[in-house]
């Protein structure tokens, strides 16, 4: 399937760029004239990966995270991308409640999350080099 349009951008590794990435995705996403709910949930997907990123990825230090929006004619891919420290049990991590950042008193939901609203997720990751995490999002069509 073609895209119909993409866009890239990338910012600092600072909590308040979570918001921002969120609502740039919802704001690319409109062009398909998805439901609230749809947005809602692709806004919350984007949240967990961009926090993972900066909490985990960069361990809270500065560093560069990477978003690319994929608009295909029903569907939107996202895909958010860091250099940090890398994921060393990627089925681990996926694992409901499992945090590696207990003493942050992090839930662990963060994948769980992003599956529960996403129609698919994939996880790339290696360690000491970074995280790449492509989730896609269908639409109704209207």
């Amino acid at each position: 399937m073609q895209p119909i349009n993409r866009m890239k951008i990338e910012f600092e590794s600072k909590s308040v760029n979570e918001s921002f990435a969120r609502i740039v995705a919802a704001a690319f996403a409109s062009q398909l004239d998805p439901t609230l709910e749809e947005l809602a949930d692709l806004k919350t997907a984007v949240s967990e990966a961009v926090t993972n990123a900066i909490i985990h990825g960069y361990e809270q230090k500065e560093g560069t995270i990477y978003m690319e929006c994929i608009l295909y004619e029903d569907s939107i891919t996202v895909i958010i991308e860091d250099h940090g420290v890398g994921i060393e049990d990627i089925e681990k991590a996926r694992i409901p409640a499992f945090t590696s950042k207990p003493e942050l008193e992090r839930a662990g939901m963060g994948f769980a999350i992003m599956e529960s609203f996403m129609d698919s997720l994939d996880i790339e990751s290696q360690k000491g080099a970074g995280t790449k995490i492509t989730m896609t999002k269908k639409f109704k069509k209207r």
